[in-house]
């Protein structure tokens, strides 16, 4: 049995990819994978735009969503990591899916291995700016306000934004050297204290695999679901970042 990551599917967002289509390759690739899957790990930033209003939810996604209460129904254990983009979840996806929304960098032992498990927006040295934005929009008196807003309103405001914010880094910068990466910087920060055999991250939207100064520790970076289509997973003590192959 295999434990697999992948992050940033930003469903919603058509991409050189349409959504749809998108959906259609990460609904193969879960179908593939159901076989031998012991735990689902989705570390953010699976939607483009996501906020539960208290009886609705963004249109859309169904087939996804279906696809995952398939996988939780067989007793698969999912967990959902809030992004950046879809940090509004209060319950309708536990409650219908059966995931386990995380909203926190998640420490866990798996197969006997030491992870430290993240979305990464906000983390590490510098963005302070975007820091400042992200306690905003956590900030549940904000969050109460802004479900005031009526949906076709809110949502349209925040598609908005969200778009906003993607066209801010419409390139994927190539790898940048462990002295500028932030997460990687972070990561070395934390084994500082304690020791993790895994740093695992999403948000950067480039696969990253990469050995840390004690070189022991990896930080691996799944990548993202409009470019690479691309995950890691966790087989007998090993783990491979790898790539979906997939047919238009």
């Amino acid at each position: 049995m295999a434990v697999y990551f992948a992050s940033d599917f930003h469903l919603g967002l058509d991409s050189r990819i349409p959504s749809k289509k998108r959906e259609e390759i990460i609904i193969s690739w879960l179908e593939e994978i159901k076989y031998d899957v012991s735990e689902l790990y989705l570390i953010g930033d699976t939607f483009d735009f996501w906020f539960e209003y208290a009886q609705v939810a963004p249109k859309g996604h169904i087939r996804l969503l279906g696809k995952l209460a398939e996988v939780s129904d067989a007793g698969v254990p999912i967990f959902m990591f809030t992004g950046n983009h879809d940090m509004w979840m209060f319950g309708y996806l536990e409650k219908e899916i059966g995931v386990t929304v995380i909203k926190k960098p998640l420490i866990k032992n798996i197969q006997g291995l030491k992870f430290y498990i993240a979305h990464g927006d906000g983390l590490g040295p510098g963005d302070k700016a975007y820091k400042f934005i992200k306690l905003l929009f956590s900030n549940s008196i904000n969050q109460w306000l802004f479900s005031r807003i009526h949906p076709n309103l809110g949502i349209l405001l925040m598609k908005f934004f969200s778009k906003k914010s993607r066209d801010s880094e419409q390139e994927i910068v190539a790898f940048k050297g462990p002295d500028n990466e932030r997460l990687i910087q972070y990561s070395e920060e934390l084994l500082e204290k304690q020791y993790f055999d895994f740093f695992i991250f999403g948000h950067r939207h480039l696969p990253i695999d990469h050995i840390l100064s004690n070189n022991q520790s990896r930080y691996v970076n799944t990548g993202d679901w409009i470019h690479h289509f691309s995950y890691a997973k966790l087989e007998n003590n090993e783990l491979k970042l790898l790539n979906y192959e997939y047919k238009i």
